[in-house]
């Protein structure tokens, strides 16, 4: 039987950067020889580099259009339109379209109103009210749009607290949609398990069906498990690595939140701090240890004196972070806050605003080592073993040049004064035959190793020297080193005390606690696959952020538009309700699309 292509059009009214668009265009849905083709004929945002970014994932151009009517934008931006502003109608939303007709449009209307990250007194104000009221109005928009060919079906996408906190909008939605002919319903969906995401994400969903176009049942789409962080990021390149280029880059911290960040226990959040012993400003039980130096990632107590404030003074180079107790303390914070998701877990909902002080946007990433410097640093070598490569700068810092040797004969019986050092004011053991450190008491603790006397070179050949900025630099040896002459510098261009750094700090755990880059966000959010690269619309981390958070899942849309269009197919083809293994939309958790509610009834 020869396959009969069908095309299924369909259209974005608050379209964001083109998540749902993308996985729309991905569907796949086929009745007997009837073959279903996706294709997305545009899409409407406020947001200009939301629409650009859409075109690029939906393949098509979108429009820039702001929705609001005159006292919605009042409302919203506290005065008047600027001149030349108007309305939009519904004839702009029919060129947003290309002037065809769509099959399917789908409104994820802004949510900030609705969200529980909102505060109820400040949902309330007339800002947040006018923003609501988008909802209400891009779905009149788009029903006068198309009033005379409507489409088949309608979707309506948002946080799950609109069904409280716009209970009086769903029901004018609903009876605004049942006046042109729809039957309506309501429910809950995890796009993670919808998708088969690394998250899961819990959204609201309003599903209409033209009565005389759509006679059949939709069933719901199948729910798959949802996959671990890791299975996603263990695909991806390390954080800050060129290949995945700006969008992978490791966000830059204040100190204080990376140190805070290291004591979240995996899977946990800023309640796991409150298990902290503090002492007069600092952790009774653990100190931040360096791996290179002494101080390295050093912090200073509160009643504390700081040391040398050295050129360059930040927190990978010596003691220039202080334990604050000055830190704000609340319990009406949100549980989420720093927390870090265990790498075999699934992460939380990718949020607009995806910060580590915002939700659970940090993960515990067991591939920390190569992050510290690269393998090889203070590894000891076995006796019978061959050792690495022999370089120029061979020291225990630098690789494995360090040897467990088993001949030492460390035992009972060996002497008790190997290795002894002898105090600079008491006397000498007997002198032996055998003189050596590993014989007896050999050594000494001279303590006049920096009292050099006149004429002594150690005593002028600038040991330890720092050179001024703005003086010029001795003759650069080939032995060059700050213990051996001036060969520090004075750098003035110190870090100010409020600028954020990219820190590597190993956990309890063994991990590196660190904020999810923006392209794994991304990922996570099933925009893109994790070995692919993708580069959205400008240069500010938190503006991509923003929109990726806001879009709707790519694998849970094209899982939605499959069903969709097999239910499509199924009505054009003229045959009878085709069964399915997954259950019907009409249960109360579920959208019914054969199930007339409120007034109308079939």
């Amino acid at each position: 039987m020869k396959t009969k292509h069908v095309e299924i059009r369909h259209f974005h009214l608050f379209c964001g950067l083109g998540g749902g668009a993308a996985g729309f265009n991905n569907g796949e849905a086929r009745v007997g020889n009837m073959q279903a083709r996706f294709r997305c004929i545009g899409g409407v945002d406020v947001d200009p580099a939301g629409v650009r970014d859409f075109q690029k994932l939906s393949g098509v151009p979108g429009t820039v259009l702001d929705m609001f009517d005159r006292d919605q934008y009042t409302a919203f931006h506290g005065g008047d339109a600027p001149a030349g502003w108007r309305e939009a109608m519904p004839d702009d939303i029919r060129r947003a379209a290309g002037n065809e007709r769509p099959h399917i449009v789908f409104l994820s209307a802004p949510c900030k109103g609705f969200s529980g990250l909102l505060s109820e007194g400040k949902s309330k104000t007339d800002k947040y009210q006018a923003l609501n009221r988008l909802t209400l109005r891009g779905v009149w928009l788009m029903l006068e749009a198309f009033a005379d060919d409507l489409p088949e079906l309608v979707i309506f996408e948002n946080v799950p607290r609109i069904a409280n906190r716009g209970r009086h909008l769903l029901d004018q939605i609903q009876s605004l949609l049942q006046r042109y002919g729809y039957a309506t319903a309501e429910t809950t969906h995890d796009c993670g398990q919808i998708g088969g995401l690394a998250q899961s994400r819990k959204r609201f969903l309003m599903v209409a069906r033209n009565v005389e176009k759509v006679p059949h049942f939709l069933y719901e789409p199948p729910v798959r498990p949802l996959q671990s962080v890791g299975s996603v990021l263990g695909r991806m390149p390390m954080p800050g690595d060129m290949l995945g280029g700006p969008m992978h880059r490791v966000p830059a911290l204040m100190w204080k939140t990376w140190v805070r960040l290291a004591f979240v226990e995996a899977g946990s959040d800023w309640r796991s701090l409150n298990k902290l012993a503090v002492e007069d400003g600092a952790l009774r039980d653990y100190l931040v240890v360096p791996e290179m130096r002494n101080t390295v990632l050093g912090v200073r107590d509160w009643d504390e004196n700081t040391g040398v404030v050295a050129g360059r003074s930040g927190p990978l180079n010596g003691a220039f972070s202080v334990a604050d107790p000055r830190m704000p303390h609340s319990d009406t914070r949100h549980y989420n806050l720093y927390r870090v998701i265990a790498w075999d877990k699934t992460a939380n909902v990718v949020a607009g605003s995806s910060h580590v002080a915002g939700g659970a946007m940090s993960v515990a990433d067991p591939r920390s080592h190569s992050g510290f410097g690269g393998k090889g640093k203070y590894i000891v070598t076995p006796f019978d073993s061959p050792s690495n490569t022999v370089i120029s700068g061979s020291t225990t810092g630098q690789g494995a040049f360090a040897v467990g040797d088993p001949r030492m004969n460390w035992n009972e019986n060996a002497h008790s004064s190997k290795l002894r050092v002898t105090d600079w004011d008491h006397p000498q053991s007997a002198i032996t035959g055998a003189r050596g450190p590993y014989t007896g008491a050999t050594a000494v603790a001279d303590p006049r190793i920096l009292h050099r006397g006149k004429g002594d070179h150690y005593l002028t050949g600038g040991h330890y020297g720092v050179v001024p900025w703005q003086e010029s630099c001795g003759a650069v040896s080939a032995s060059a080193c700050h213990d051996n002459g001036r060969w520090s510098v004075a750098d003035p261009r110190m870090p100010r005390i409020d600028e954020k750094t990219i820190a590597v700090i190993r956990s309890m755990d063994g991990t590196w606690h660190r904020p999810f880059t923006t392209l794994e966000l991304a990922a996570l959010q099933g925009l893109i696959d994790p070995e692919d690269h993708l580069e959205l619309d400008g240069l500010s981390d938190q503006a991509w952020r923003e929109r990726i958070g806001n879009a709707v899942p790519a694998p849970a849309a094209q899982a939605i538009a499959s069903e969709m269009g097999r239910t499509l197919l199924l009505a054009w083809s003229g045959g009878t309700m085709q069964l399915a293994l997954t259950p019907i939309w009409v249960r109360p958790v579920a959208v019914a699309l054969s199930v007339a509610q409120g007034g109308r009834h079939e």
